[in-house]
């Protein structure tokens, strides 16, 4: 079964890897991350880490049990309890509700280990796989265009109940 791991150092090769076989996949529906992202990798999970320990992000993989990212799931700009939901899942993990199961396990976190109360995402308009996530978890449009890296997409917001987690699905993928 994939867990849901808080990134670590140690996850640097596994998740360069990640970015690395997916890359075409993710720019088909999200703005690319660039050559720059990948040739300065190392120095941008260091900067992950800096941001996490400071308590302003809070960065998890979907690590399946040979230790292969399958995705990753991002709470940045944290603060006042509230929080930006980022997330890309491996070409290879779609269709198997584990985007779902990972938001959803995301949701108990945010509200028992970080204090978050609300969280912001946003998706391009042509990626329906994000929407859908982010529409069966329970966020909703909130009818503010936004703008994508050039892309035109849809903002979403979810307010998470102090403590409680968020409602399990009727049955569990994983």
């Amino acid at each position: 079964m994939p867990e849901l791991q808080r990134l670590r150092a140690d996850h640097a090769p596994a998740l360069l890897a990640f970015e690395q076989e997916n890359r075409a996949f993710f720019a088909a529906s999200i703005p690319d991350r660039g050559d720059d992202y990948f040739t300065h990798f190392a120095a941008r999970h260091e900067a992950l880490l800096t941001e996490q320990a400071a308590g302003t992000c809070h960065f998890h993989l979907l690590v399946a049990e040979d230790g292969e990212v399958l995705g990753r799931f991002n709470l940045v700009d944290a603060a006042n309890g509230t929080a930006d939901l980022g997330f890309r899942l491996a070409e290879r993990a779609t269709g198997r509700g584990l985007a779902t199961a990972a938001v959803r396990r995301l949701f108990t976190l945010c509200t028992t280990t970080y204090a978050l109360t609300t969280l912001r995402a946003a998706a391009t308009v042509t990626n329906t796989a994000s929407r859908a996530v982010l529409t069966r978890t329970g966020f909703v449009a909130t009818g503010e265009e936004v703008v994508l890296n050039g892309m035109r997409g849809v903002g979403y917001v979810r307010e998470l109940a102090p403590g409680a987690a968020a409602p399990a699905p009727a049955q569990s993928r994983w």
